[in-house]
């Protein structure tokens, strides 16, 4: 939609950004593992005068079933003010909630009642495979020209995954982004540095790799993705790959520094074959040469065996498993989340080629299942998705990663939740006690929160 003035939601760089309104609503997928009930869009309220905080508060069911959503984003950001961009009117409004098994997209509106998200629209998985060739849609950036969105694989199951187009205001598929992929098949997510043309991009595995669960021939085989690729920005075209070694399984989330003057970024790796640690790696532009470097490394811990999922039993112990990272606007603090051993840790990234550890939370986790004070139970998953808010103050965490996988690691069931934990501007956190929302059997993903978070946007211009 065109409005007059650039939607106040929308700062031109990541340290105006921080100065924000508190934010007061989130919206969460949660999933039906069973795929027998359509998903939703829940709405949390995150305000802490009102007296429904940290309750839901309306919910978005969905007409299909076996979507299985995952990520999600906005129709349109900060990205609006760069020069670039040819129609910067345009509002923060619309979520595009794609189905990472189905391969459907909807289009949900926020508007006039943000507790009452409505579906604006429905892209069909045969539109996405004739206008883009792509399947299983992942990723959703909201960028200067265009809405940018990334895909798993072709509708086959097997590759090449890719990134393809829509447009901002009418939703319509463009098609393929890539006009020269090199030697890039594997997909899962990606992000840009807009002030150097450039897009990251990372690897997981082909829908046929990942759907049925994590394939343990693949797996030690080193079959799974563990490689960065650099593309330029403006032409479309694979610029280099860079190998973190076979034995990194499975490169995930990517979190580029915020500041656009900056050429680095955080990438989290799942699992490494040597010894079941988890890891963060750097990549860097050094003298004109983009490089990668790991700088965090998180080791598997020591259990007994009868604790363990069978998929485990065999190495008696717990694999962190990192599945997720978010980094903080000012660029000084990462999060990343370790979903197996069920602990959320917080670095001072400050230098970014030494990362320091400064806070460390545990919440469920495959053998710990350590608890919140709110809920009645051991807590079931871990940390997973991790979301921060624009100021940097609050941290929001959901439990679930993908049902066939969720059967894997914790086969006894995952029970829903979201917790909230506190950031002390100088480093730490803690557990917020009067914040958990329990979503029963379904199961929660991804959360955005209302206005923005430190994932959402991109900037062009530097903080002053």
């Amino acid at each position: 939609m065109t409005t007059f003035r650039p939607d106040p939601t929308f700062y031109p760089s990541p340290s105006l950004a921080q100065s924000a309104p508190r934010e007061t609503l989130a919206y969460v997928v949660v999933i039906d593992p069973t795929y027998r009930t359509p998903d939703a869009l829940a709405v949390l309220d995150l305000d802490p005068a009102s007296p429904t905080y940290a309750r839901e508060v309306g919910r978005l069911e969905l007409p299909h079933t076996g979507d299985e959503l995952h990520h999600f984003g906005w129709n349109a950001c900060s990205a609006a003010l760069c020069p670039t961009m040819p129609h910067p009117h345009v509002e923060r409004r619309y979520l595009l909630v794609p189905g990472l098994r189905s391969s459907r997209i909807y289009v949900v509106d926020t508007r006039p009642d943000p507790r009452r998200p409505t579906l604006h629209k429905t892209i069909e998985p045969e539109e996405l495979h004739a206008r883009s060739g792509y399947s299983r849609p992942h990723t959703v950036h909201c960028g200067p020209d265009a809405v940018y969105m990334n895909a798993l694989g072709s509708p086959s199951g097997e590759g090449p995954g890719g990134v393809f187009v829509l447009d901002h205001t009418t939703f319509e598929i463009k098609g393929p982004w890539e006009k020269d992929r090199g030697p890039q098949y594997l997909a899962y997510d990606f992000w840009w540095h807009l002030g150097h043309d450039t897009m990251l991009t990372s690897e997981w595995g082909t829908p046929n790799m990942v759907e049925d669960g994590l394939n343990p021939e693949i797996l030690l085989a080193g079959g799974y993705g563990h490689r960065l690729h650099v593309w330029n920005l403006r032409t479309r075209e694979h610029v280099k790959a860079l190998d973190l070694g076979p034995e990194q399984q499975m490169v995930l989330e990517l979190r580029p520094a915020h500041d656009p003057r900056q050429t680095y970024g955080f990438v989290g790796v799942v699992t490494s074959l040597k010894d079941l640690s988890a890891s963060v790696w750097l990549w860097h532009l050094d003298r004109g040469e983009w490089k990668v470097r790991k700088v965090i490394e998180v080791p598997a811990e020591p259990a007994d065996p009868s604790l363990l999922p069978p998929l485990l039993q065999g190495f008696g112990a717990v694999p962190p498993l990192i599945t997720d990272i978010n980094l903080s606007l000012d660029d000084r603090f990462l999060y990343v989340s370790c979903w197996g051993t069920g602990e959320l840790r917080q670095y001072d990234v400050s230098d970014p080629f030494e990362p320091k550890l400064v806070g460390s939370v545990h919440l469920g986790g495959i053998v710990r299942r350590a608890g919140h004070p709110r809920a009645p139970e051991p807590l079931t998953g871990g940390p997973q998705m991790v979301e921060l808010s624009r100021d940097g103050r609050r941290v929001y965490v959901t439990n679930s990663l993908y049902v066939s996988w969720d059967e894997q690691f914790y086969p006894a069931g995952i029970r829903g939740w979201a917790a909230k934990l506190d950031a002390d501007p100088a480093g730490g956190m803690t557990l917020d006690p009067d914040f958990y929302v329990d979503f029963g059997e379904r199961r929660a993903h991804q959360m955005r929160l209302q206005g923005g978070d430190a994932s959402s946007d991109s900037f062009c211009y530097p903080n002053p």
